[in-house]
């Protein structure tokens, strides 16, 4: 293989400058090592553009596994055994050629292991060249998560009796110990990997499953079509629904188990073109309640918050959109106020946690239960401090804002960007100025960002553009002569996929906040009806770090990359 060529590959490619082409073809050369090893030691492209290069070279299709859905048929052709000592992964078979495996290998040119592929799965094999990282990682994910191979076995259990099956009998079927094996693997799957959310979606022609593990959609398992209504109908039975009914949605609950793990699932179907899809929200039983350090608040943010929640009345919100940790912020909160001396109510939709000594109560709207009525009944009860899920209509901000200045704490969420959007967005929805000048303690502001693997996250230094983008949204928060190195998950530990994170370089999830106090002059502001941005200055002149900054800080220390921060907390 002529190093030329791929250096060709590489300039055409824009990935390297025809001075850095001709300066490795000469160190190269003076070093007496491959082009290859000068590149890999000099790290001046990444593996994933030296390799589709190399494929270019060579005339061999590129294929990158991260984020397919391999179905456990095609994973079951190639032992795990084998796809490991190889380095290579089967992910399709391919339509154009029928009956060929189509497989992701390190070295496609190996014709020895591609013979020993055929004969081992019976099929012919079209070779693709990959990347050693991305290989690993989905041997990884897909072998030692072992769950296409559960569910394949319950397949061929199952293939007669899903024949046979008439719609007047579906309930005999959906009671079958192999749809129940497909639906425990599936639960057991979502335990294992810390998922969030399972999404069981009808397609054309099958039904594929993905998981949300730390905010990410992640496909995992395409099920035969076949296969649908008895999965679906056997979760409806979990969760004490109609399986007859078809048309509506429906939402319910059960609770699953998995050794000392256990679960709240909260299920939702709603029926789509392709039939019935269902999203079912994990909620763990144990673990606890984090505590404001661990969700990731700190510095002056934490010490306006703690001092805000230690007043006896007054107005805190928490602002984001949806899916931000707002709920488990409040929750964190109350975990810390909680205890025998005061009446803590809540009025949610749904009911996320249950929290020991706190009266939890979860709207109705079809009874006649809402946040604003709900809350209304709640200032009959007695409460010291009160927690309704959203302040979302001019009914429900005007109660809480009279609940404030009665004497009552009053926790909410509000949607907004930003923290210093709060105020206006009050203002919007009915609230009397000079009310909520004086109801409003504080806001807060967050974005949920994934936190990096400790085990398998490496340092490197970021471009000069980077930098200086750095540096001008922290400005002298970081410290002049400390030099500004970032950091990245790598996914893997000396070539093998990262056990602690399974390859994703990603473990867990924390809170980038902004936090202000509403002082005298903010106060000025709310009265004088200023916009977003005028607040957002005062709050940032009396000391608030922005979510940006936080996160940057964060990405600085090595707890995220900067990467996640753009994509939560870009304006």
């Amino acid at each position: 293989m002529p190093a030329l060529d791929i250096i060709t590959s590489l300039v055409k490619a824009k990935a390297l400058t025809e001075e850095q082409a001709e300066r490795l073809r000469t160190d190269a050369l003076n070093s007496g090592v491959s082009f290859e090893e000068v590149i890999k030691e000099k790290r001046i492209v990444t593996p994933e553009v030296y390799a589709k290069a190399k494929a270019e070279t060579l005339g061999i299709p590129f294929v990158t596994i991260s984020g397919r859905a391999i179905t456990p048929d095609v994973i079951n052709f190639i032992p795990e055994p084998v796809a490991r000592r190889y380095t290579l992964v089967p992910f399709q078979i391919d339509a154009k050629e029928p009956g060929a495996l189509s497989v992701a290998m390190l070295d496609p040119l190996d014709f020895q292991v591609v013979e020993f592929l055929e004969k081992k799965s019976g099929r012919p094999i079209k070779a693709f060249m990959g990347v050693e990282d991305d290989i690993k990682s989905a041997i990884n994910e897909l072998y030692t998560q072992n769950l296409g191979a559960d569910v394949t076995a319950a397949l061929e259990e199952s293939e007669p009796a899903v024949k046979t099956y008439e719609a007047g009998h579906l309930g005999e079927v959906i009671r079958e110990a192999p749809i129940a094996q497909i639906v425990s693997a599936i639960l057991e799957q979502a335990i294992r990997i810390r998922a969030s959310d399972i999404h069981i979606e009808p397609q054309i022609g099958e039904t594929r499953v993905r998981y949300r593990v730390d905010g990410i959609l992640q496909e995992r398992l395409m099920l035969p079509r076949k296969l649908q209504d008895a999965v679906i109908s056997r979760i409806k039975i979990l969760a004490d629904l109609k399986i007859d009914e078809k048309r509506i949605p429906q939402d319910g609950r059960f609770n699953f188990k998995m050794s000392e793990s256990e679960v709240d699932l909260r299920v939702s179907t709603l029926p789509t073109v392709h039939g019935e899809k269902v999203v079912m929200r994990l909620l763990k039983k144990s673990g606890g309640i984090p505590t404001l350090p661990d969700l990731g608040l700190r510095g002056l943010a934490i010490k306006n918050l703690e001092s805000s929640i230690r007043r006896p009345h007054g107005v805190i919100l928490v602002t984001g959109p949806t899916g931000s940790g707002k709920t488990t912020t409040l929750y964190s909160v109350l975990s810390i106020l909680n205890n025998a001396k005061v009446n803590i109510m809540t009025l949610e939709d749904p009911v996320e946690y249950e929290i020991t000594g706190v009266n939890q109560v979860q709207i109705n709207p079809a009874a006649g239960l809402t946040f604003a009525t709900g809350l209304r009944s709640f200032l009959r009860q007695d409460p010291n401090i009160i927690l309704v899920g959203e302040i979302r209509d001019q009914e429900t901000t005007e109660l809480a804002i009279q609940a404030a200045l009665t004497g009552h704490l009053v926790f909410s969420t509000l949607h907004t960007n930003n923290a210093s959007g709060a105020i206006p967005r009050l203002i919007d929805l009915g609230a009397e100025p000079f009310l909520l000048a004086s109801a409003l303690n504080a806001v807060v502001g967050q974005r949920i960002a994934r936190r990096l693997c400790p085990t398998c996250r490496e340092e490197y230094v970021p471009e000069e553009a980077v930098i200086i983008d750095i540096k001008k949204v922290v400005g002298n928060l970081w410290p002049q002569d400390k030099p500004m190195v970032l950091y990245k998950g790598k996914g893997s530990v000396n070539g093998t996929p990262c056990e602690t994170c399974g390859g994703a370089g990603y473990l867990g999830r924390l809170g980038i906040f902004e936090v202000f106090a509403v002082t005298d002059m903010i106060s000025k502001l709310t009265l004088s009806h200023a916009t977003m941005k005028e607040i957002e200055t005062q709050a940032v002149s009396e000391g608030m770090i922005t979510m940006k900054q936080d996160g940057y800080l964060k990405a600085l220390e090595g707890i995220t990359t900067i990467e996640e921060v753009l994509r939560v907390a870009q304006d």
